[in-house]
């Protein structure tokens, strides 16, 4: 019997490195698309570059297919007002900050972020959920998705690091 307990513990142990070594994956992504906003946010807010990049790119596909949904739908985002570009400068900056401080935080095992970040990304899910419901993209859904699973990861590992946790260390 001992060496069968002994066989499950491995187990158990092997899996929790494995969910350890994916949780530390998808923070370091959350990270890394942390900075991508923080980058496109402060080019959408001080320059130019964003707009004319993607409009460059979405006129070669007009001038290819005129009718073709994407890019039209592309070019009436990026034809928004200063206002809008503005607000979405800020948001995407926010974003960018708080996630990078949350995912700094996991990072460095702080007890702080285990919780602020399933409540933040809770937050991040719930109101991708409503932009969905408005504009049915479902780069939405796979984001939620992404951010849910996420979710799971902090919360297992917050639970995993727990005084007197029956998981196994990593």
């Amino acid at each position: 019997m001992e060496i069968k307990l002994s066989s499950e513990t491995g187990t158990v142990q092997k899996r929790e490195h494995t969910i350890y070594e994916v949780f530390v994956g998808a923070v370091v992504i959350k990270g890394l698309n942390a900075i991508l906003e923080i980058v496109l946010g402060l080019l959408l807010l001080f320059t130019d570059v964003v707009n004319n990049v993607v409009l460059a790119l979405v006129q070669k596909e007009l001038i290819e297919d005129p009718n073709s949904f994407v890019a039209t739908y592309i070019q009436s985002l990026f034809s928004a007002t200063p206002q809008v570009q503005s607000f979405g400068a800020l948001y995407l900056l926010s974003h960018g900050v708080v996630k990078i401080f949350l995912m700094i935080g996991l990072l460095r095992n702080k007890a702080w972020a285990y919780p602020s970040t399933i409540a933040v990304l809770a937050l991040f899910i719930t109101y991708q959920m409503v932009r969905y419901l408005n504009t049915h993209s479902i780069l939405l859904i796979f984001l939620s998705v992404f951010d849910a699973f996420v979710v799971w990861l902090v919360w297992h590992e917050y639970k995993r690091l727990q005084p007197g946790a029956a998981a196994g260390k990593c």
